[in-house]
């Protein structure tokens, strides 16, 4: 029973996905048939001949249709991230903000925005915000290396501390810069999709999948660690490295995402504490739903920003924000945190 309760989830989910990607094309500051998005997408692959008329077919295919899929690969990789460093730390609420990643990529686009400029053309914002998220990870490495003891807390206290380091950068470089690029600055930093591009799509798509072949191919690993740390060490698993290089993968795949769709959180905290119930605790099944029902929030989320406050569009990171507060807030009402 348990194994078609998962099928039928994973079935409804990608029927999600497929609806909402359709709905997430059709609405925005001008809303489109659903009839003209289905017209234009099967022109777009070569199932219909005639082209939709004026400038919807451009619209759907250079547009919305790359957002749609660059929420889908941003959702799948943040929720695969926060199964790993929830499963590594053995803590509930492990996401890439506890542990500075986001900080760090926050950081070196704001610097971008607000005192060195585009040097690299469009190039420069993923490239500057990956360079940050990498930094913050080798500091919170290094800082792990020069302790006594890399447990889990460890890891999580300098991340902490880098996090709050780049947060406090972060705000000086708003305010010791450039003051015309304050709007920018908070809306990349809360994040949005508005980057989306035929050229970055590919970008965010490796992230995604870095870090879900490596969930998938060390899942039996990841379901040592359920057992405790020991077990694990006794079972084969050389814990400190495995936990070292799940943060090193994470810290990559969130630097790719985070640098073409900024800094949004708590989609790698909410996701895995809402598969578990359908996936169960071992990790084939809660990489593989955590991706899809992270794709799943993200284009709900994006949908909502674009449509809650016409024709203004709202950071996608207020909407995940939200959910999340009241998402912890639900969960220490049922103990479950």
């Amino acid at each position: 029973m348990h194994q078609k309760s998962f099928v039928l989830a994973m079935m409804a989910g990608a029927a999600l996905v497929a609806a909402l990607a359709l709905l997430s094309i059709a609405y925005g500051s001008t809303v489109i048939p659903l009839a003209d998005v289905v017209g234009a997408l099967a022109h777009a692959v070569g199932l219909d001949a005639h082209p939709v008329s004026g400038p919807v077919g451009k619209i759907v295919v250079d547009l919305r249709l790359p957002r749609t899929l660059l929420a889908i690969a941003v959702g799948a990789g943040l929720g695969v991230v926060g199964v790993l460093l929830q499963t590594v730390t053995r803590n509930d609420l492990a996401d890439p903000f506890l542990f500075g990643l986001s900080s760090g990529a926050a950081a070196g686009a704001v610097s971008v925005i607000t005192v060195f400029g585009d040097g690299f053309g469009i190039w420069t914002l993923p490239i500057a915000a990956f360079t940050g998220g990498m930094l913050a990870a080798g500091i919170v490495l290094l800082l792990v290396s020069r302790v006594r003891g890399q447990g889990p807390e460890r890891l999580i206290l300098a991340g902490l501390a880098v996090s709050f380091i780049f947060t406090a950068l972060t705000n000086y470089l708003v305010f010791a810069g450039d003051q015309r690029a304050a709007y920018s600055v908070l809306f990349w930093t809360m994040g949005g999709l508005g980057l989306a591009r035929w050229g970055n799509i590919g970008l965010a798509a490796l992230g995604a999948a870095i870090i879900l072949a490596y969930g998938l191919w060390n899942n039996r690993k990841f379901d040592a660690f359920l057992a405790g740390e020991n077990a694990a060490e006794s079972l084969g698993v050389p814990v400190a490295r495995m936990r070292r290089t799940t943060f090193l993968v994470a810290a990559l795949a969130t630097a790719i995402l985070v640098s073409v769709a900024g800094v949004i959180g708590f989609v790698g905290l909410m996701i895995p504490h809402l598969c578990r119930p359908l996936a169960g605790p071992l990790h084939l099944r809660l990489i593989a739903s955590s991706a899809l029902f992270g794709a799943v929030l993200l284009l709900a989320s994006d949908l909502l920003a674009r449509t809650l406050l016409p024709p203004q569009e709202l950071p996608i990171g207020i909407i995940t924000s939200s959910l999340g507060a009241f998402f912890v807030v639900t969960m220490l009402f049922r103990n479950r945190l």
